[in-house]
């Protein structure tokens, strides 16, 4: 295992710790993983609402980054990390404030780096929206050991 399998297989487990960011946005945490993918279901707290009830857009990126990164740590080499070079997002369907299904996979790795790719379902399986990532991988000694937890890539 890996440092980024290592850490998924403890959010699964419920073993892991989430960084604050995680609880401060609400974004939960992983249903299943396996290399190259990852799974999770989403349900929006009330307070995440718009005026009119949809999702708000910059929100959903956040679940996006999230989960690409997710994605990305199933293949990231031991001695590597990495960091979102890139990150987009179409919105298919104006989302309610209902669950989710998201699902991202990897759909191309480099030596420098991986790209992934997720999409978000309504519960009637109605793609909602869509993400994409690259993600850079570094060697850890090119990041000043004070600023790397492996905790922060969650």
């Amino acid at each position: 295992m890996t440092w980024g399998t290592e850490r998924l297989a403890a959010l699964k487990a419920g073993s892991g710790e989430p960084p604050p960011i995680v609880r401060t946005l609400r974004l939960g945490l992983i249903d299943d993983w396996g290399e190259g993918w990852v799974h999770k279901s989403w349900s929006p707290h009330p307070d995440l609402a718009t005026a009119d009830g949809s999702l708000f857009g910059g929100y959903l990126a956040a679940l996006a980054d999230q989960v690409l990164t997710f994605a990305a740590m199933t293949v990231a080499p031991a001695e590597m990390h990495f960091r979102t070079l890139n990150l987009q997002m179409s919105f298919v369907r104006i989302g309610r404030n209902g669950p989710l299904s998201i699902e991202a996979k990897v759909v191309a790795h480099t030596r420098q780096m991986i790209t992934v790719r997720a999409e978000f379902r309504r519960e009637d399986g109605e793609l909602l929206a869509e993400a994409s990532a690259q993600q850079l991988l570094m060697p850890f000694d090119r990041w000043p050991a004070e600023k790397v937890a492996v905790e922060s890539f969650s």
